[in-house]
């Protein structure tokens, strides 16, 4: 067995043990916009009515769209993206309409299989690529151009849905995802996720191996990524913050245990991906090797970066 398989057996081990605190979030208010609306968007599929922030495009008129996914605990009043970063402020003076929609948490935004007993009628794969895309066009979409991004679970989802759907996304952003979904050691932290959060992850993707499962893991569907502008960004769980470095006298354990071995395990999915979307011709940028560690002062740094690299070039707005 080589190195590396060794290695992704024994940290997407780690990412099961510590999937339950993968995308936690802090209390906190999102700043205030003028050019913003709370939107309620009728689900049809899942038969609910889904919170939606509407981050509208400056400048007014129709505009390119991109749909911000939240991560494995994503609240069902509020999204992450809101609560712990700039995303308003960082968006404010761009043509491109912002679509940032509340819950979702564990779900991994897909169609599953078999509703769940704590989770539902679960279809946001529905939602994302159809409904909401739809009241979008009476919002200031044009319709045209779109793009998605996500981090931990939903950088994974991100790239599913880009696979699944390549005639609607020019771009998509996955932020310390997983894209070897159904890969050993990492199938299962995806299982201890969804448990986490109440469901049942046979409900999801049914039982591992599947086709199902196998639909939903990007590295095996990455030939759909042919043409399309894809980031992918995880680092390698180092930080300055001492609350992280064991050797510090302020080490917090809880910290250390959310922060960075699903990082590291983020990290080498990703470069397991990275030659695979590279060798079925995505227009790929890349972040990975470098200090970073699984929190939202990370992910706001890459949304950045992606934004000028990939995501805005993508869209056509600068």
């Amino acid at each position: 067995m080589s190195i590396r398989r060794v290695k992704t057996r024994l940290l997407a081990g780690v990412l099961a043990a510590v999937a339950a605190v993968s995308s936690a979030v802090v209390a906190g208010t999102s700043p205030a916009a003028a050019d913003s609306a709370l939107v309620y968007v009728h689900s049809t599929s899942m038969n609910k009515n889904i919170p939606v922030k509407i981050l509208k495009a400056a400048g007014g008129g129709p505009a390119p769209t991109l749909y911000l996914l939240d991560g494995l605990r994503a609240p069902d009043d509020n999204n992450g993206w809101l609560i712990n970063t700039d995303v308003v402020k960082f968006f404010a003076n761009k043509h491109v309409n912002v679509v940032i929609p509340f819950g979702g948490g564990g779900t991994f935004y897909s169609d599953w299989e078999r509703d769940d007993p704590k989770l539902g009628h679960v279809r946001w794969e529905t939602f994302l690529t159809r409904e909401l895309p739809a009241y979008m066009r009476g919002q200031g979409s044009d319709g045209v151009h779109n793009a998605i991004a996500g981090l931990s679970m939903s950088g994974t989802s991100a790239l599913n849905l880009a696979a699944h759907n390549p005639n609607f996304y020019q771009g998509v952003a996955s932020y310390s995802g997983y894209p070897t979904a159904s890969t050993p050691g990492f199938a299962q932290g995806i299982q201890v996720s969804v448990a986490q959060m109440g469901g049942n992850p046979l409900n999801m993707w049914g039982v591992w191996p599947s086709p199902s499962w196998f639909r939903n893991d990007p590295s095996l569907n990455a030939g759909a990524l042919r043409g399309k502008r894809v980031y992918l960004s995880a680092g390698d769980g180092r930080s300055v913050d001492p609350t992280v470095n064991p050797l510090s006298g302020n080490f917090n354990p809880m910290w250390f245990t959310q922060m960075v071995p699903l990082e590291v395990a983020s990290g080498i999915s990703t470069d397991l991906f990275i030659p695979i979307a590279q060798a079925n011709g995505a227009i790929l940028t890349t972040h990975t090797n470098e200090d970073g560690y699984h929190w939202w002062s990370y992910w706001q740094a890459r949304l950045h970066e992606s934004w000028r690299t990939t995501l805005g070039p993508a869209l056509g707005v600068r």
